[in-house]
Parts: structure tokens; sequence; C-alpha cells
């Protein structure tokens, strides 16, 4: 069983979803796997679970997960002496996509308004030249192109990506703003040494959120506020569900290996017989 586990879905095939339960102890490796259940229901995965002596499930001290209310119900009952611990980087994902739904408005704004200056340039049978920034880049290209340089921290950027940074968050001071709060976020996970300084730093962080007006980001703050005891648990073992996402990843790498899933049945049977 191990006192640490994971709980996480994965698509096996054809995009239907399977409820995994890994040990961390094992590493990916022989014993990763506790259970493997069709679907996300609560319900039936719970029926599952319990046939798991109690004495066993009682040893569980740790489990990490992420914000569906499902995953917690199923810790609960199944595992209810385990601290439930929120996935940091299920957060810190929520607030990279609100950052790039910010960039994603502005750039359909620039299409919209380059093809409507190419409109009005063939009624004046004129040549459209577009707006080029000191880089090369256009509006159009430069919203485009900062996506990646979005999910760094600033001091990973290439040359390139700084100068594409300093234009566009001097274009665009909105996505500035929202990629100050997620590289805030991503800095309280990383510095915070205890539950009392985290919780500190996460309220100030609420507070510059309601400041900023983003509603997308507002969202994400509530989200925090309702889940904020098992958020804070990261702290205790600063545990992730990095090896259950790893595992997942294994299991596609497994999948692709024999050019997908004809019988589920024997998928997870031989799943079972190499990492369960």
């Amino acid at each position: 069983m191990g006192r640490y586990l994971s709980i996480d879905e994965t698509a096996l095939s054809k995009g239907e979803l399977y409820t995994i339960i890994t040990n961390k102890k094992a590493r990916g490796k022989k014993g990763a796997i506790v259970a493997v259940m069709a679907g996300t229901k609560v319900e039936p995965i719970i029926e599952q679970l319990l046939k798991i002596p109690k004495s066993k499930r009682d040893k569980v001290k740790e489990i990490t997960l992420d914000m569906a209310n499902s995953m917690k119900m199923i810790a609960k009952k199944c595992f209810p002496k385990a601290i439930q611990v929120t996935d940091r980087f299920h957060v810190q994902k929520l607030a990279l996509e609100a950052l790039q739904d910010i960039r994603i408005k502005h750039r359909w704004e620039a299409i919209d308004l380059e093809n409507e200056q190419i409109k009005q340039a063939k009624l004046k049978q004129a040549q459209f030249s577009p707006e080029t920034f000191n880089n090369g880049d256009t509006p159009r290209q430069l919203l485009a192109r900062s996506r990646y340089l979005l999910y760094k921290a600033p001091n990973n950027w290439t040359q390139n990506q700084y100068q594409r940074a300093k234009i566009l968050f001097g274009q665009y001071p909105d996505i500035k703003k929202a990629y100050s709060l997620v590289q805030s976020i991503r800095n309280i996970f990383n510095t915070a040494t205890s539950i009392q300084t985290a919780y500190t730093k996460l309220a100030h962080w609420h507070k510059d959120v309601e400041q900023t007006g983003f509603k997308a980001f507002n969202t994400i703050a509530n989200t925090i506020t309702l889940n904020y005891r098992s958020i804070l648990n990261y702290f205790i073992n600063r545990s992730t569900n990095a090896s259950a996402e790893s595992f997942n990843a294994k299991i596609k790498a497994f999948r692709a290996q024999y050019r997908g899933v004809k019988s589920v049945e024997f998928f997870l049977f031989r799943l079972t017989q190499i990492y369960a």
C-alpha cells in the first residue's frame, strides 16, 4: 500500500478516464499501482477501495491530489487518517491559464485590427504595412510569440525573449500585472518555509488580485480560499502530485509503444503485471 499515495485520473483509450492511485515509494516501478478503476464517479470507486482492509488504509499518512471535489471525497472516505495535499502545480497551472487567456484576448483583438487595416488599404488601393516593433515583430506576431516566455521565470529567458517581454509589457500593462501575479504565487511555493508564512503570503496575494480587478484571477483566488487547508498542507513535507503525473506519462508511453489499446482488459493486465 505505502504511506504516501497520489490519486489522479488518466485516459487509457478513446478519452475514457480511469482513476489511478499510486504508491510514491515505488518511484514508478514495481509496486507503484495501488488501484486502477474505470471512471471518476465517487461511489463506485469508494465501494472498490473499501474492499482493502481498514488496517492497511489507516496506515496511509498523506495523499496528494488535485482540486477536484470527487478526489477529495474519495480520499476522505477511504483514507480517513491521511493528510490531503493539493498539488501546487495545479494551483500554478490555473494562474498560468488565466494569464494566457489575457494574452489570447489581446491576440484576437490584434488580428481583428490587422484584418480591418488590410481591408481599408485594399479599398484605398494602397499597400498595407503593419506596425513593426524594434525586434521585427508585428503586434499580432508579438502576442503569438510571447506564449512560451510567459511560462518561464525572467532569469530563464533568452536574450530574444527578454527583448520581446520588454516590448510586450510596455504595450500591454495588464499582461505585465498578470505575469507578476503568476510569479508571486510561484515564489510563495518556492520560498515559504512554514504553513504560517505561506498563509500570510497567500493573504497578501489575494489582496493584490482584488486590486487588479482581473476576473479570472479573482476566480483562482476564491478557489484557493476554498481549498486553502489542503494547499497549505504542501508546506509540511513539500509533497506534490508529480509522481502521479510521471506515472501517467509512463502509461501513455506504454500505450504508444503498442500503438494504442485494442483490449482495455489486457492492457490493464499488462500494467498490473509490471507495476502492481
